[in-house]
């Protein structure tokens, strides 16, 4: 639980009270002007997360509670439990959860919360159920008003009906207007008692929605971590309350009708009624889909799966048929696709290992799956032609020339974007769909020949054999981080990505494939000449078979099922 806000904590400890200005997440207290410009420059907290104490109080009052370190051994959280869904200290693993196998570091758990898919379901799942609310609020109200035209008509009915009777009907006039009036105040009332629940819960959301905008900006991730947790739940029960409304019958629709006895059409004395008033329920017609029904989410990101738990089982040792292979890749039905740079061709491999056919070319670096049957072919340095070629047909549907710049390795983004290496030009890229040219950032990146390039979410990570590195940016072409480690990884250059932003990348001159993490902070060689590689230049994961396909520079491909 956070301590005092309002008294700087290093103060109070020497008997002296003094105002806070800002909040430490990280230290769980306030601290004074004097005390916070020595926090900011000791080399233990100056990375720490501050907030003033005016915006650290925006947070709502339950967030401000939570505890973010160990309440039992007043430690500093370091684990996240999967299993138990709960931060755990160092004594609290080696007392209660030395046999669980899910333990995460936590900073890898929380890192990017914020701006997870998690807190994003949180925001997009409080505006909809607000949207909901706002609806059958609206519906109700225009219910509301439909039964006062229903009882304006019916009255309007009635009272032509008694202009053809006699005074005799004048009692019965009265009670049955009596009875619609009951009637429709019966039904007004439960309307208006469910718009006062809805309203209420409306104000409950903007609540929320306002809680959550301040723990976006001014929380702590871990914080943010904790506080999400407990939203679901709160979260659960505004859902709750709205799925509740639309299965229960209040959202029927209350039909107020008039039906007139028959003998009452004929004048006659003996009529003991003037009619009935009679509510039907039409069913409403609302549909309220929910984000959660069209695609399961977690509500909480599943951490990133480390690269130490990744294992590589040989499958296949494929006879490529090819020299100076510059390309690889698997195509949906398994058939690998290699290029020979010396031979001017494409060679397709069935997954028995037989050879399913080979394609003459001008030339051919990089090669890529581009969907429906088609397969995209670099040209490397000595053109500057890009093939787009039909698998089925085993023939160039387009040729997309006219650009200066050389092309060696590719990707293809979703959006059809092609983004190849261009040497000295840097990262290039052309639109299929709109024929665009253009680059990524103005300036040159550091991109040399026989350079390699590969996509993960919003980030571009591309090799350099010149000088040994593995760079990822973003579509700016802003660095996100560098990997550089000669003594591991030496002239890298095919790269390829798995499912959880793990770069792959083969080594030509050290022989091997190092993957390093998502975030670039770790690395590991996962193969090596021991596993059968001699200066492979190309390699390809494929995430929907968590395949790796390692190709050397003649002759020789490897294919490997990978787990994590």
């Amino acid at each position: 639980m956070a301590s005092n806000w309002n008294v700087c904590g290093v103060c109070e400890l020497r008997n002296n009270n003094k105002q806070s200005v800002i909040w430490c997440s990280d230290c769980e207290e306030g601290l004074c002007d004097d005390c916070k410009d020595h926090h900011s420059l000791s080399k233990g907290t100056r990375n720490h997360e501050t907030v003033t104490i005016a915006e650290y109080q925006k947070l709502p009052s339950n967030v401000i509670q939570i505890a973010q370190s160990c309440r039992k051994h007043d430690q500093k959280y370091h684990f996240f439990c999967e299993k138990h869904d709960c931060p755990c200290c160092k004594r609290c693993v080696v007392e209660d959860h030395n046999k669980c196998e899910d333990l995460k570091d936590i900073d890898d758990v929380i890192s990017g919360i914020k701006s997870s898919n998690a807190f994003q379901d949180i925001e997009k799942t409080l505006n909809e159920v607000k949207e909901h609310i706002q609806i059958i609020r609206k519906d109700r109200k225009e219910n509301f008003a439909s039964l006062k035209e229903q009882k304006k008509h019916i009255g309007m009915e009635i009272q032509k009906t008694k202009t053809t009777i006699n005074n005799h009907l004048d009692k019965l006039h009265q009670a049955v207007l009596k009875d619609l009036d009951a009637s429709e105040e019966t039904e007004s009332k439960k309307i208006r008692q469910l718009l006062s629940e809805v309203e209420k819960k409306e104000k409950e959301i903007e609540e929320f929605q306002a809680g959550l905008a301040n723990i976006k900006q001014y929380a702590s991730n871990l914080q943010t971590f904790l506080a999400a947790k407990q939203m679901e739940c709160d979260l659960s029960e505004q859902e709750h309350f709205v799925q509740s409304v639309i299965k229960s019958e209040k959202l029927n629709h209350p039909q107020i009708s008039l039906k007139i006895e028959t003998i009452l059409q004929n004048f006659s004395i003996d009529i003991k009624s003037f009619g009935e008033i009679i509510v039907d329920y039409e069913p409403t017609k609302l549909i309220l889909s929910r984000q959660k029904d069209q695609q399961a989410q977690q509500m909480i990101a599943v951490p990133v799966k480390s690269i130490d738990n990744l294992t590589l089982t040989l499958r296949q040792t494929v006879i490529t048929h090819a020299t100076n292979v510059r390309g690889c890749t698997i195509i949906p039905d398994g058939r690998m696709m290699f290029t020979s740079y010396y031979q001017h061709k494409v060679i397709a491999i069935n997954n028995d290992g037989s050879k399913d056919f080979e394609m003459k070319l001008d030339n051919c670096f990089d090669i890529l799956f581009a969907g429906n049957n088609m397969i995209i072919v670099t040209s490397g340095f000595d053109s500057d032609f890009i093939n787009l070629i039909d698998i089925e047909t085993r023939k160039v549907t387009r040729k997309r020339g006219g650009v200066r710049y050389r092309k060696e390795g590719a990707v293809i983004t979703n959006d059809r974007t092609l983004i190849y290496c261009a040497g000295d030009a840097g990262l290039k890229t052309i639109n299929f769909d709109n024929e665009i040219i253009g680059s990524i950032r103005s300036g040159p990146l550091s991109i040399s020949g026989y350079s390699y390039v590969t996509s993960f979410d919003k980030n571009i990570i591309y090799t350099n054999p010149d000088n040994n590195t593995v760079t990822c940016s973003d579509f700016q072409g802003t660095t996100q981080w560098e990997f550089k480690k000669e003594n591991v990884l030496k002239c890298p250059q095919g790269i390829s990505v798995d499912n959880n932003g793990n770069v792959y990348v083969v080594g030509a001159d050290s022989n091997n494939v190092v993957v390093v993490s998502h975030d670039g902070k770790r690395h590991r060689q996962i193969l090596s000449c021991s596993e059968g590689l001699a200066r492979p230049q190309a390699l390809h994961y494929d995430q929907s078979t968590h395949s790796l396909l390692v190709a050397n520079k003649h002759n020789r491909a490897s294919l490997f099922d990978v787990k994590q």
